[in-house]
C-alpha cells in the first residue's frame, strides 16, 4: 500500500469545489497529501480547505488567467516545497437556466459563440496555463503528476437520445462545446506526456463518466441503461483511480487515458 501513499506529496486541484472536484480533494487528503484547494471563489476555498485540515490550503484561481496561476503557484511555494501532483480539473459543463428555452438554445444551429469561446478558454486554455506554470516548476524539480480530467465525451460523440424524457420529447441537445474541448484535453496530455518525459513529468488523462446528482428520473434511466453496471457514477467513484495516477502506483504511466465510465464506452 506504500505505492499509493501521497506522503509529503502537495497536490493542486482546480475547480476544487465542484461535484468531483471536493472528492478529489478528500482523496487526495486521505492518501496523505497536502492539499491546495484551488477555485474561482477563494473565499469558499479557504473554508473547504480548513474542513479538510490544518495543513491544507485554500486559494482563489482564475484558470484563464496566468497572473491568477502565477499567483497561485506563489503563494503555493510559500507554503510548500514543492509541487508534485496536479489535477486539471475545472471546467465548464453548459447548463441552461430555462428549461423551456433549454431545447432552442443548445441546438448546434443556435448555439451561441460566446459559449463556445468560454468553454474554450475554460476547459482547454485553463489546462494549458496551469499545466505550463505549474508543470514547468515539476520539470525543474526533476518530476511530478499531471491528472487531466476529460470525459467519455473526449472519446465519443454525444448519444442525444438520452436527454428525450418519457414522451420522447428532446429536452435538450448536448452542445458541441464539451465533446470538442474534452477531445482536446486528450491529446494536449500525449503532447505534455512526450515533452516532459525525460523530465520525469508523467501526465495522464482520467476520463469519467456522468455522475448522479438529481437529475431528471428519465435521464438517470436513460443514462444508467446505456453502461454495463446499468448505473450513474457515485462523486466518489473517481477517487481510487485519481490516487492511482497521483502517486508511485502508476510509476510506468504517463501519456495514457484511464477511463472510468461503468462500461460506457465498451460497446
Amino acid at each position: 500500500m506504500e505505492l499509493f501513499s501521497l506522503h509529503q506529496k502537495t497536490a493542486i486541484v482546480t475547480g476544487a469545489l465542484g461535484l468531483i472536484g471536493k472528492k478529489h480533494c478528500e482523496a487526495l487528503a486521505t492518501a496523505g497529501a497536502d492539499v491546495v484547494v484551488a477555485d474561482i471563489d477563494g473565499e469558499r476555498a479557504q473554508k473547504f480547505a480548513k474542513q479538510l485540515g490544518s495543513n491544507h490550503l485554500g486559494i482563489g484561481l482564475d484558470v484563464t488567467s496566468k497572473a491568477s496561476i502565477t499567483q497561485a503557484l506563489d503563494e503555493t511555494l510559500n507554503k510548500y516545497d514543492t509541487i508534485d501532483v496536479l489535477v486539471n480539473n475545472a471546467a465548464i459543463n453548459d447548463m441552461f437556466e430555462n428549461p423551456a428555452l433549454a431545447k432552442e438554445q443548445s441546438a448546434f444551429e443556435n448555439y451561441p459563440l460566446e459559449a463556445f469561446q468560454k468553454s474554450l478558454d475554460v476547459n482547454v486554455t485553463g489546462v494549458f496555463l496551469c499545466s505550463q506554470v505549474f508543470g514547468s516548476k515539476m520539470a525543474e524539480q526533476g518530476g511530478g503528476s499531471i491528472i487531466n480530467i476529460a470525459s467519455t465525451y473526449g472519446m465519443v460523440g454525444p448519444d442525444q437520445s438520452i436527454y428525450r424524457d418519457e414522451c420522447r420529447t428532446q429536452t435538450f441537445y448536448k452542445s458541441a462545446a464539451y465533446p470538442v474541448t474534452k477531445g482536446a484535453v486528450i491529446n494536449f496530455t500525449r503532447f505534455l506526456a512526450a515533452y516532459w518525459g525525460n523530465k520525469g513529468v508523467r501526465v495522464n488523462t482520467l476520463s469519467p463518466g456522468g455522475v448522479e446528482n438529481g437529475q431528471n428520473e428519465f435521464f438517470i434511466h436513460n443514462y444508467s441503461a446505456k453502461t454495463l453496471l446499468g448505473r450513474m457514477a457515485k462523486s466518489s467513484d473517481y477517487q481510487g483511480a485519481l490516487i492511482f495516477l497521483a502517486s508511485e502506483a502508476s510509476a510506468y504511466m504517463t501519456g495514457a487515458n484511464l477511463v472510468v465510465d461503468g462500461g460506457w464506452t465498451a460497446i
